[in-house]
C-alpha cells in the first residue's frame, strides 16, 4: 500500500509555469512506477506522464511533451511535475498514481491514486 497527496496547483496565466509534488508514503516509494493524469471538465481522466523506478525513464503524451518534465526524488518520496508554457487546455485536475508494474499508460493499471490538485490556466 502506498498514500499519495498532490500538492502544487493553482491558478496561472497563460505562458506561465507550475510545479505539481505528489508525497509518497507506505511501502517503499522505489518499488513504484509513477505516473501523472489529469481530468478536465466533461472528459475523461488522460495520462500526461511517467517515470521508472529509479527516474531514468520518462514517457510524455504528445500533448505536454517539451513543455511538462516529470521527475522523482526516491530520498523524499516525491515525484515532480513541472509544468511550463502553460496553456488554457492544460486546466484540469492533476492526479498522481502508482503502480507495481512498469510501463502502461493506461488509468486502469495503477493501483494507487491520490485526491488530485487542480490547474487552472487564464487566458
Amino acid at each position: 500500500q502506498v498514500q499519495l497527496v498532490e500538492s502544487g496547483g493553482g491558478l496561472v496565466q497563460t505562458g506561465g509555469s507550475l510545479r505539481l509534488s505528489c508525497a509518497a508514503s507506505g511501502r517503499a516509494f522505489s518499488y513504484y512506477y509513477m505516473g501523472w493524469f489529469r481530468q478536465a471538465p466533461g472528459k475523461k481522466r488522460e495520462f500526461v506522464a511517467s517515470i521508472s523506478y529509479a527516474g531514468r525513464s520518462t514517457s510524455y503524451a504528445d500533448s505536454v511533451k517539451g513543455r511538462f518534465t516529470i521527475s522523482r526524488d526516491n530520498a523524499k518520496n516525491t515525484v515532480y511535475l513541472q509544468m511550463n508554457s502553460l496553456k488554457p487546455e492544460d486546466t484540469a485536475v492533476y492526479y498522481c498514481a502508482a503502480d507495481t508494474t512498469y510501463g502502461s499508460r493506461s488509468e486502469t493499471d495503477f493501483d494507487f491514486w491520490g485526491q488530485g490538485t487542480q490547474v487552472t490556466v487564464s487566458s
